[in-house]
Formats: structure tokens, C-alpha cells, sequence
């Protein structure tokens, strides 16, 4: 796509959502169904194209192992996402609650805990060994939960006017699946404005979604920071959302850098209507000492890696700053595996703009930051509190380490304060230890989950999986404001249309199959594909997404030979 959207045309596609409110008010939830099988069908047909496109934006090779990254984030989550939905419309179209037939628990705290992976004999087969529960705030019981969800597909004919939606430069299919959630959530009609960098995608974004254009719901737009201004302030918008930084996120809000400041605090923000926003933040990883073998160690290493360098560093859930015990004996063991595992991973484009930069920036506040190639960044012994490290999102290669001076479970507890309270942000957390570790902790451990105030948790394994997960929920924890934005208000994804929703938690195994057998855990999954060492990601990559395209049993072999290579 080559020239932006003026204003005119934007006035003009603004005027055909219009019209396309009354039709979506008017579609049945057979037919709304029927539109995501369509659009699951088309993903499916043109999920080439959509990779194709994603390996120019990042200059990626179409052979590189890390084109499996753009199929796994790319067209396979939305493929996952619309079967997800679908089902949950199919279940509301019968007249049952979209919680119907599943068995929810009880979380820490008394709160109800929505079991949403593995879901069904596939997850089972493919992520063996990993869970997921998305936890509803306090308060709210089973029987609230079970009435509530659907949120406005329980009453379909009620729209809710037109939807502006910014999308994410980084991931593809984040603005795809933030449309949906508009659409399906809070039935609202959808004008989603690309961010310049994935304008190659929006043929694609055309081709896959036609079925909404056709009717009206959905109009796909381009252009930068003007087009954006003009759309989100248009008198026809009736709400926003977005997802980027909290810089961008203010400077919608509140205006620009001169007046922001006193708008806030005089409470005039610039925006006249409601906005929701997924927004980034300094991502922890908190590493629980413990009996780990030198396979652990370098496991773990590599899968800390990836939480940093996956997509070149440019995701919201990042993690940015290792959590370690200064007392943990093989500390320094670590370091050194994590050093090996930065350094070893693929190199690759600096694709992201401002990345240079924002390294420079980095490496100008630590002289002694270790530099390890292809623009990556290891910082160690940052101070815990007051430093820019811990505060600024870097959205780029750059990871830091504190160290805490203290062992055992008060180690995890401090921990959990630290992030809790000296880190920007409250997206993603990881925590990482060994099973016996956790046994050995027994009520504490669980007791930690739940004082970390983070919309995604994942314990070993990495927040990118919620991400990934179509019934997870996908937002910060609830509670910030406009003035105090943090990782954003509200969630996305979601596709069991869950209300007042906490967080999301996910687990996974601590070591890959068969080590995995060996240390007492029933889990056969090998090293996961998203891991930015796996040789064979991108074959796997295609080939899970040819897999969710079809649902077709006979291409699982296939599915499990390139994992096992990986």
C-alpha cells in the first residue's frame, strides 16, 4: 500500500461503517459465526502471502528459522483465534453460557479460575505438558462468571457505534485479532488504521477479511501519527483502542509534550471518548534458585533468551530485567549460559524503528553494559532501584539483571516485590524454577503467583504463550488509569468473551521432553518452536499452520517429526 489515507477518504470509510452498523446489528449470531469460519477458511488460503509479507517487513529470509516466528505469531494465532470464537458463538447460539461443560476452579484468594489450556485433544497432543487459566477478579463467583460471559453477543442487536483501532507495528497479527475483539466483544464496527511499518500486510489484511468489508463492518486504513490524529478525534468514533507504548498512548490522550503536563493535571484530556490500550512495560523474569543440573542451566538460558530476543526484541512482553538470587550458588553459571545463549542466537535486521537508538541510549546510562553482538545488550548488577533500566521500555535487545541478597522462598517473595513495586508496567511476568523447588515451597510459591500484579504469568514458560493461547485474556492487570497508564486499560483475545477478568496464567514444563520424563514431570513436549535457537521453527511453523487450517489428523506426523528436529 503506497499513499496514506487522506482525510477525505477516511471521512468516506467512516460514512460506510455507519451504514455498517445497522447491518451488524442486523446479523444474526448464526451468520456471525459463519463470517469467522470464513475468515478461518481465508487465513488458511492466503497464509503464505501474509508470511511472505511479514519476512519483507523484517527482512527476514523465507528460509530462516525465524520465519517460523511470522507463522506461529502471524496467521496460525489468528486461525486459532477465529476457531476459538466460533466455537464460543456456536455455544451461545444453542443458548448455553460459553463456560458450559467446563469444569472451573478455585484460584488463590477465593477467586475463580477459567481452566483455557489445553482445550481439547489437540492442545493436548501439540502442548503437552503446558496449562493455562485465565483468573477472574475477586468477588466474582462461578454463577457470575457463567452468566456474564458473552459479553455483547448476549444481546447482539446492541452496537455500539464505530471503533477506531491503532494497529501494533511489531507482531502481525495483533491488529487482525484487535478488530475481531472490537467487533465480537463490544460489538462495535471496526476502522483499523495499520501502523506504517506493516503496510506491506494490507493486501493480504484485505484478502483474509473481505467477508467483513463486503458487509460493511470493517474498513482497513493506512497512513501515520496525522491520519491517526484525525481518525481517533473524528466525531464519528465512538471509542479507541490501541496498542504501542504509554508515550503514544499519552500523546492521544493528553496532547502534546508542552501541554500534556498541565492537562493532566488539570484532568482535560485532549480525547473525548473512551479508549482501551495494550501497552508495553519493563517484563521480569524471575529466576528461583535451586538443584539445577548444567542441562537447566542452559535450557533455561536459551528460554530466557528468547523471552528477550524473540521478534528482535520488539515485543510489549519482553522480558527486560532477570530477577536472580545473589546467594544462588550457580548464579554465575547462569550468567554465563545467558551471555552463550544472546550471543548464539540468530542475528538478525534491526528492523524496528528507533532501535539503534534506543541501544545507544542503553549503553549510554551503562558504561559497563557488555555488548554481544547484532546490537544486544547485557547489563548486569543494576542497582534495584532508581534507574532507568527499571523504568524505561527499551524495545530493543537490551537485558538487565538484579540481584537480590536473599535465598530460598524469601528470595521469591522479595522478588515479587521488586516487580511489583520498581518496575514500569504490569503486562507479562515469568517466573522460572524447578519442580522440586516449587513442592519444596508448597503453599508460598502459589502465594507468590498471586501477589504478582502482572496481566500475564507464566510460569516456566514464557507470557508470549498467553499471547498465543486464544482463550487466554491479553491485557494489563486492571486497575490503571488515563493519567497513570502503565501496560494499558482492558484486555483482548479472550475468546471465551470472559467478564471482569484478572489475569492469565499459564505453566509450563521445566525441562524439554525426555528430560522432562526423567525429572518426574509428565510432559512430552520437545524444546518449543518460539525458541529463537529451534533449527526447524519455521518448518514447524508451516506446518502447525497448515495443520489449524484444516484440522486434517493426517498432517500431525508431520507436525511432531519437525518438533522433535527442532
Amino acid at each position: 500500500m503506497g499513499t496514506p489515507f487522506d482525510d477525505t477518504a477516511i471521512d468516506n470509510a467512516l460514512a460506510d461503517l455507519t451504514a455498517g452498523e445497522e447491518a451488524w446489528a442486523a446479523t444474526p449470531l448464526p451468520r456471525r459465526r459463519e463470517l469467522l469460519d470464513e475468515i478461518h477458511a481465508r487465513t488458511g488460503r492466503f497464509a503464505e502471502d501474509w508470511v511472505r509479507a511479514a519476512c519483507v517487513i523484517k527482512g527476514l529470509d523465507e528460509d530462516s528459522p525465524l520465519a517460523g516466528e511470522e507463522w506461529m505469531s502471524g496467521p496460525l494465532t489468528l486461525l486459532q483465534a477465529t476457531a476459538a470464537m466460533s466455537a464460543t458463538l456456536a455455544v451461545l447460539e444453542a443458548g448455553y453460557s460459553p463456560l458450559t461443560g467446563l469444569a472451573l476452579k478455585e484460584a488463590p484468594g477465593g477467586r475463580v479460575a477459567v481452566p483455557i489450556l489445553p482445550h481439547g485433544g489437540y492442545d493436548r497432543l501439540l502442548l503437552n505438558g503446558f496449562s493455562g487459566e485465565v483468573w477472574l477478579r475477586p468477588g466474582v463467583d462461578a454463577d457470575t462468571a457463567r452468566r456474564r460471559a458473552g459479553l455483547a453477543q448476549l444481546d447482539p442487536t446492541a452496537t455500539g457505534g464505530i471503533g477506531a483501532v491503532l494497529g501494533a507495528g511489531n507482531i502481525t497479527s495483533i491488529p487482525p485479532l484487535d478488530a475481531l475483539y472490537e467487533l465480537y466483544a463490544h460489538n462495535r464496527v471496526v476502522a483499523l488504521k495499520l501502523n506504517p511499518i506493516t503496510d506491506p500486510l494490507f493486501t493480504v489484511f484485505e484478502m483474509v477479511f473481505e467477508p467483513l468489508l463486503e458487509l460493511g463492518v470493517l474498513r482497513i486504513l493506512t497512513g501515520g501519527a496525522e491520519q491517526g490524529g484525525y481518525l481517533v478525534h473524528h466525531p464519528d468514533v465512538a471509542h479507541v483502542h490501541m496498542t504501542g507504548s504509554a508515550n503514544t498512548h499519552d500523546a492521544i490522550v493528553w496532547g502534546p509534550s508542552p501541554e500534556r503536563a498541565q492537562r493532566k493535571k488539570d484532568n482535560r484530556p485532549l480525547l473525548d471518548k473512551p479508549i482501551t490500550s495494550e501497552l508495553g512495560g519493563v517484563s521480569p523474569t524471575i529466576v528461583v534458585p535451586g538443584a539445577w543440573s548444567d542441562a537447566d542451566l542452559r535450557y533455561q538460558a536459551e528460554h530466557v533468551a528468547t523471552q528477550r530476543l524473540h521478534n528482535g526484541g520488539y515485543n510489549c512482553v519482553a522480558a527486560q530485567t532477570v530477577v536472580l538470587s545473589a546467594d544462588w550458588d550457580r548464579k554465575d553459571e547462569f550468567l554465563d549460559e545467558l551471555r552463550l545463549a544472546l550471543e548464539r542466537a540468530p542475528q538478525r535486521t534491526a528492523y524496528y524503528p528507533g532501535s539503534d537508538a534506543r541501544v545507544a541510549d542503553a549503553l549510554a546510562s551503562y558504561p559497563q553494559a557488555e555488548r554481544l553482538g547484532a546490537g544486544r545488550v547485557l547489563i548486569d548488577q543494576l542497582p534495584r532501584t532508581d534507574t532507568p533500566l527499571l523504568r524505561t521500555e527499551y524495545f530493543s535487545p537490551v537485558l538487565g539483571v538484579v540481584e537480590l541478597p536473599y535465598a530460598g522462598g524469601e528470595f521469591l517473595q522479595r522478588a515479587v516485590d521488586f516487580a511489583n513495586a520498581e518496575l514500569t508496567g504490569t503486562l507479562g511476568a515469568n517466573v522460572i524454577a524447578p519442580p522440586t523447588t516449587i513442592r519444596r515451597l508448597g503453599v508460598a510459591f502459589h502465594r507468590a503467583i498471586e501477589r504478582l500484579r502482572y496481566g500475564a504469568i507464566a510460569v516456566n514458560a514464557w507470557t508470549g504463550l498467553a499471547f498465543l493461547t486464544p482463550r487466554a485474556a491479553w491485557g494489563a492487570f486492571p486497575g490503571h488509569t488515563l493519567d497513570d497508564v502503565q501496560s494499558g486499560i482492558g484486555v483482548v483475545h479472550n475468546a471465551l468473551l470472559l467478564d471482569d477478568v484478572e489475569r492469565t496464567v499459564v505453566r509450563g514444563p521445566f525441562r524439554p521432553a525426555p528430560r522432562s520424563l526423567l525429572g518426574g514431570e509428565l510432559a512430552l513436549s520437545p524444546k518449543p518452536p518460539w525458541f529463537v535457537d529451534n533449527a526447524t521453527a519455521a518448518t514447524t511453523g508451516r506446518r502447525l499452520t497448515e495443520f489449524y487450517a484444516a484440522a486434517n489428523p493426517a498432517r500431525l506426523p508431520g507436525v511432531f517429526l519437525s518438533a522433535l528436529r527442532g
